[in-house]
C-alpha cells in the first residue's frame, strides 16, 4: 500500500486498533512513530505519542481501559531489564504492544502478532506491507 502523507501514516496506523502486538520494521525516519500516533489515535490516547527512541518504552493510557505500550530496541544491542519489561507487557492482555527494532527481542515476541514493513520508494512516498 503506497503512502503519500503523514496523515494517510496515521490513517492507517489507525485502522489496526484491533491488533494487540505488532512489530513495525523500517528504516530511521520511515514513519513508524507516525503510525503509533494514528494507533494511539483511535485507541483514545490523549497526551502526544513521541519516539521512545532515546527512552526505550513509552506508555499511554487509552480509552477503552487499556494501555498503549511503545518500544523502540533500536539503540540496544542487548535489551537487558527491557526485556523483561517487554515479556511482562506482552503477557497483559489489556496491554497493545508495539515493537520497533525488534531484532534483540525477537525471540520472546509471540508468532500471533501483525508484522508491518514500511520502505521509502524512490519517490519520497512510503510503502507499508503487512507480512503476517
Amino acid at each position: 500500500m503506497k503512502i503519500n502523507s503523514e496523515q494517510e501514516m496515521i490513517k492507517i496506523g489507525a485502522s489496526f486498533f484491533d491488533a494487540r502486538i505488532i512489530e513495525l520494521i523500517g528504516d530511521v525516519g520511515v514513519g513508524k512513530t507516525t503510525f503509533v500516533r494514528g494507533l494511539g489515535t483511535k485507541l483514545g490516547v490523549k497526551e502526544p505519542i513521541t519516539s521512545p527512541s532515546y527512552t526505550i518504552s513509552k506508555s499511554y493510557a487509552c480509552d477503552n481501559g487499556k494501555t498503549l505500550v511503545h518500544y523502540d530496541f533500536y539503540r540496544l544491542k542487548d535489551p537487558g531489564l527491557m526485556m523483561e519489561d517487554l515479556r511482562e507487557n506482552l503477557e497483559n492482555p489489556d496491554n497493545v504492544v508495539v515493537v520497533e527494532w525488534s531484532d534483540s527481542v525477537k525471540n520472546i515476541l509471540p508468532e500471533e502478532r501483525t508484522i508491518i514493513n514500511i520502505k521509502y520508494n524512490d519517490d519520497g512516498s512510503r510503502e507499508l506491507e503487512r507480512i503476517q
